[in-house]
C-alpha cells in the first residue's frame, strides 16, 4: 500500500519499546541478572491471583478478566533468585546502576527527567509476576525521533522490572520460572504519530541502535520486545504484545490492519441481516456415541458439552480475517481464555468425527432453523460454561464494533486475544519503596553508534566496514575495553568476532565465557601471559565451563609462557634429536622440526620466536 492509502485509511500507531538493562543486580533486590535453565530449578510453589481495588475503589476489566479465568501458577526458584521474587519479602531501594543507565537513555532520546521518581504498582493478573503486580517508574517525559516520514514524539520513559518467564501450561496450571522476574527494564513510547508500517520500523530502530549505543543492555532473543498499538477508521485500538523482530513490524501492522477491515465488514454484514444469539444450552447427551475423540475425552472425564444458537451467523464464522484465521478462530481464542481446548462452529461440520446426524440433533435440541449457526464447547462443566459465555459476548460485540484488546503476536505475524486493554485502575502507589530525588549531574554522555563507527574510522583506522561492524556488534563494550587494556584494534576484532564465530560454528558454547573471562584474557595477552596461539584453547575450556577463570585454564593446560631461554632449549633438544634429518634434508627439514617444536611450544610463546631460533639452529647443524 502507499503511503496515501494508509492515510485514507486513518491508520494510527505508536510503538512501546520494552529492553533489558544488563546491570550486575536486578532492580529491587541483589540476585544477579542471569538467565537459568528450568531444569536448574531447586524448588517449586504454586499461587493463585486476584485482582484488587485501585485507590478510586474500581477493578481494572483486564485484571478482573483474567482473575476469573480461575488459573493457577507455578513458580520455578533457583540459587540465583532470592525471597523478593516469590513475594515473600519486601523489595530493596531502587537499582542506581538501572536508574543511572536509565537516565544516559533519556538524555540520548533527548527526554526530559522527573524531579522524583515515585515507584508504583501495575496490576498483572496473569501470573507473570508473583505478587499480582509488577513496579515501574516515570524516569522521563519528552523527546522525538526524525525519520524521513516525519517527526514521531516519544511519550514516556519508564524503568520497571522485567517480568516471569512463561515455561508451559498444563491442567490449567501455567508454569513460570524466576530467574528472569526482576530485571532492570526500560520501556520507551512513542505518541500515536506513527502513519505508516516502514515508519514504525524506522521508528522501532532507531531507538533500538540508541539503546545499543549505551553499551548497557542485554543483548539476544527475547532482551527487547515491540509492542505495537493501531486503529484505523471505524476500527478500534489494538495493542499487539511481543513482536521480537525489527523485519517482522511492517507484515504484523498490515496483518492487523486487513484484521479490522475484515471485521468491520462482517459488523456491516451482519447489520443486513435477522441476528439472535439466544442462551447457551448443554447437549452432552447427542454426543453419547459420537466418533469426535475430542468430544469424547472430555465426556468421558465427565465434562459436558455447551451448544450456542448464533441465529444469522451462518456463513459468517467461516470467514477469513487474517492468514489462517477465521471469525471462529477469533471467538475460540475467547473460549481458549477459560480453559477450554476451543470451539466447533456450524461453517466448519460436519467434519472432526463430528457427523450430520448430530448437528441436526443438535438443531432439533436448540430449536433453530437449518440455516442458522450454532457453537459448541467441550469441557469441563464450570469451563465449558464460562467460555460459551465468553464467546457469546464476544459474538454481540462482532454487531457493535471492532474491540479494543490486547493481542499477542504469533511467529507467523497473526495474532491472538489475550485479554482486554488496561485501563487507568490498575496503576497504585507502591509503599514498600521510598521515593527518588533525581539527579542527572554526573550523567555519562552516550555516543551514539553511528558516531562510534565515525571514530573508530578515523582512529583506529581499521576502515569503514570493520568500524561499523564493531561498533554495532553486541560485544562492543568489550572491543573498547579491549582498545583501553592496550589490546591491538585488529587483535580484538580477531577473538572478539572472528574467532568467537569460528568457534561457535564448530559448537563451542562460547555463551558461556563471560565479559569477566574476556577481559582477563585480554590482560594476560598485554602482560605477555597468554599467547595467541592460545586464545582459542582457553575460550573452548571456559566454554565447556571446566575452570572459572582463565588462569586457572592457563595453569591446566600447562600454558604458561615460556620465556626465550626456555624455548631455545626445547628447539635446542628437538634439533639434537633430529640431527641425521637435517643432515639428509638440510634446509628442507625446518616444516616437520617446526611441528615437533610446536606441540610443545604451542600457545606459550609467539611462533614467529620458535621459527627464528630454529632456523638459527638448523643453520648452526650445517
Amino acid at each position: 500500500m502507499e503511503e496515501h492509502e494508509y492515510a485514507e485509511l486513518g491508520l494510527v500507531a505508536g510503538l512501546e519499546i520494552h529492553q533489558q538493562l544488563n546491570t550486575k543486580h536486578k532492580l529491587f533486590c541483589k540476585c544477579p541478572t542471569v538467565f537459568r535453565d528450568p531444569e536448574e530449578h531447586v524448588k517449586s510453589f504454586s499461587r493463585s491471583l486476584h485482582a484488587t481495588m485501585s485507590e478510586m475503589g474500581e477493578i481494572d476489566r483486564a485484571a478482573l478478566e483474567e482473575s476469573q479465568t480461575g488459573k493457577k501458577f507455578r513458580y520455578l526458584s533457583f540459587e540465583s533468585t532470592c525471597l523478593v521474587e516469590e513475594d515473600e519479602e519486601p523489595p530493596g531501594n531502587l537499582n542506581k546502576e538501572a536508574l543511572e543507565i536509565a537516565l544516559e537513555v533519556a538524555l540520548l532520546l533527548g527526554m526530559e527527567p522527573v524531579d522524583q521518581i515515585q515507584i508504583m504498582r501495575k496490576l498483572v493478573i496473569d501470573g507473570s509476576n508473583t505478587s499480582g503486580f509488577q513496579r515501574t517508574a516515570l524516569i522521563a517525559r519528552g523527546g522525538q525521533i526524525e525519520t524521513e516520514e516525519g517527526v514521531v514524539r516519544l511519550g514516556e520513559l519508564m524503568l520497571e522490572e522485567e517480568s516471569a518467564k512463561r515455561i508451559e501450561e498444563q491442567k490449567g496450571e501455567v508454569i513460570y520460572s524466576l530467574d528472569r522476574i526482576g530485571i532492570p527494564l526500560v520501556e520507551i513510547s512513542t505518541l500515536p504519530d506513527i502513519k505508516t508500517p516502514k515508519q514504525a520500523r524506522n521508528v522501532a530502530a532507531k531507538i533500538g541502535m540508541l539503546l545499543r549505543s549505551t553499551g548497557k543492555v542485554k543483548r539476544g532473543i527475547g532482551t527487547i520486545r515491540q509492542d505495537i498499538n493501531i486503529s484505523i477508521n471505524s476500527g478500534a485500538r489494538v495493542e499487539l504484545k511481543g513482536v521480537q523482530n525489527l523485519d517482522d513490524i511492517e507484515k504484523i501492522i498490515q496483518i492487523e490492519i486487513d484484521r479490522q477491515k475484515n471485521l468491520i465488514e462482517i459488523k456491516e454484514r451482519l447489520g443486513s441481516k435477522e441476528v439472535e444469539i439466544k442462551p447457551s444450552m448443554e447437549v452432552t447427551e447427542v454426543f453419547k456415541e459420537t466418533g469426535s475423540e475430542v468430544i469424547q475425552k472430555e465426556v468421558d472425564r465427565g465434562g459436558i458439552v455447551v451448544a450456542l444458537p448464533m441465529k444469522g451467523f451462518q456463513g459468517v464464522l467461516g470467514e477469513m480475517i487474517a492468514p489462517d484465521r477465521r471469525l471462529g478462530t477469533e471467538l475460540s481464542d475467547y473460549a481458549k481464555k477459560y480453559g477450554a481446548g476451543g470451539i466447533f462452529h456450524t461453517d466448519e461440520l460436519p467434519n472432526y468425527g463430528i457427523m450430520q446426524e448430530e448437528v441436526d440433533e443438535i438443531r432439533r435440541r436448540i430449536g433453530i432453523q437449518n440455516e442458522s449457526a450454532f457453537v459448541i464447547v467441550a469441557a469441563e462443566k464450570k469451563v465449558a460454561n464460562e467460555a460459551i459465555v465468553s464467546v457469546a459476548d464476544r459474538a454481540e460485540g462482532c454487531l457493535e464494533k471492532v474491540p479494543e484488546e490486547t493481542r499477542g503476536v504469533k511467529e507467523d505475524g497473526t495474532s491472538r486475544y489475550l485479554r482486554p486493554l488496561p485501563g487507568e485502575a490498575r496503576m497504585y502507589p507502591e509503599t514498600d519503596v521510598f521515593p527518588v530525588e533525581v539527579e542527572t549531574a554526573g550523567i555519562r554522555v552516550v555516543e551514539t553508534l553511528e558516531k562510534r563507527a565515525e571514530r573508530y574510522n578515523k582512529d583506529l583506522g581499521i576502515g569503514e566496514d570493520l568500524s561499523k561492524q564493531m561498533a554495532y556488534s553486541e560485544r562492543m563494550p568489550l572491543f573498547e575495553k579491549a582498545i583501553d587494556t592496550g589490546i591491538k584494534p585488529t587483535l580484538a576484532i580477531e577473538i572478539l568476532e572472528n574467532k568467537y564465530t569460528e568457534l561457535r560454528r564448530e559448537g563451542v558454547q562460547v555463551g558461556n565465557v563471560s565479559d569477566e573471562n574476556f577481559e582477563e584474557i585480554f590482560q594476560l595477552i598485554t602482560e605477555k601471559k597468554l599467547m595467541r596461539e592460545g586464545i582459542a584453547d582457553v575460550l573452548k575450556l571456559i566454554s565447556a565451563k571446566k575452570f572459572a577463570t582463565v588462569n586457572e585454564a592457563l595453569e591446566k593446560m600447562g600454558l604458561v609462557v615460556v620465556k626465550e631461554e626456555g624455548v631455545r632449549k626445547i628447539i635446542e633438544k628437538v634439533v639434537k634429536a633430529n640431527e641425521e634429518k637435517i643432515k639428509m634434508e638440510g634446509k628442507g627439514s625446518f616444516s616437520a622440526l617446526m611441528g615437533e617444536c610446536m606441540v610443545e611450544l604451542r600457545g606459550k610463546t609467539k611462533g614467529s620466536v620458535v621459527s627464528s631460533i630454529l632456523q638459527q639452529e638448523i643453520e648452526k647443524r650445517l
